[in-house]
């Protein structure tokens, strides 16, 4: 506890920081960028503070790393330079700026802050655990599920921003790729990964943590990912419709005919 408390404090004072600066240009889009990073940073504190390095607390090292450090750079190419999110500037006239500027600190950048803390707890289970930290055949089905889900991840992001990229693409539907066998795979190789990690921390004999995992995979289907971005395709894409009949929503399927 007293491990994930001391990170929570550390996680509180970046969100903070990040949260002032937001106010100065006026930008709330910063904290998707620090949401990868935050990640990395407290499983980074769980490694060096939680007693002997094993082989188990060095392998989540590295991918938690690889994956976190991935997301924020990929987000940071993406949204430097082009503005504040349209999600966060319907928030801001919503609430008015004279009163977004601080609302914004509770509704996001704290709300993220918490999340993280939340959803990192499988990472806590494997760091905080007292088993000898030798790999198994649970670590091994880890490593492949992680593997999935960050070919998924990473790939799908590759792919739509190079289908982006090309303005003749511009109001089409990308159905090519990872994006042939489900309509989101770069949210079910998020999800994906974070089953791996759940199962790192089963591995190490720590059970209930894995509540982050679900937390995660709950997000990102019925909240900030599946659900919002399908709202929004559906009235600006004429041609999504067609692409959802054929295509499954989340888990990676052959279209349909």
């Amino acid at each position: 506890m007293t491990l994930f408390l001391q990170a929570s404090l550390i996680i509180f004072v970046f969100v903070t920081l990040l949260w002032i600066w937001s106010v100065f240009i006026k930008n709330v889009s910063i904290i998707d960028i620090f949401w990868g990073f935050g990640f990395v940073l407290v499983n980074a504190f769980y490694v060096f503070n939680s007693g002997e390095l094993n082989t188990r607390k060095i392998l989540l090292l590295v991918l938690v790393s690889i994956w976190g450090l991935r997301l924020a750079f990929y987000l940071a190419w993406r949204n430097i330079g082009k503005g504040e999110d349209f999600r966060y500037q319907e928030f801001r006239k919503n609430y008015g700026p004279k009163r977004y500027w601080w609302f914004s600190f509770f509704q996001t950048f704290l709300l993220q802050g918490i999340l993280i803390m939340i959803v990192s707890l499988p990472l806590l289970g494997v760091q905080s655990s007292m088993t000898k930290g030798d790999l198994n055949l649970l670590d091994y089905i880890g490593i492949v599920v992680w593997l999935i889900g960050f070919a998924f991840e990473a790939g799908g992001d590759f792919q739509l921003a190079r289908f982006k990229s090309n303005t003749a693409n511009k109001g089409k539907v990308l159905n090519t790729g990872f994006w042939k066998y489900t309509r989101h795979p770069n949210y079910f190789g998020d999800s994906a990964v974070w089953w791996a990690y759940a199962i790192f921390s089963i591995a190490a004999g720590s059970y209930w943590q894995i509540i982050g995992s679900v937390i995660m995979t709950l997000l990102i289907i019925k909240i900030s990912g599946v659900a919002l971005l399908e709202k929004t395709l559906n009235t600006t894409k004429p041609e999504y419709e067609e692409y959802v009949q054929k295509t499954s929503s989340f888990l990676p399927w052959f279209p349909k005919k």
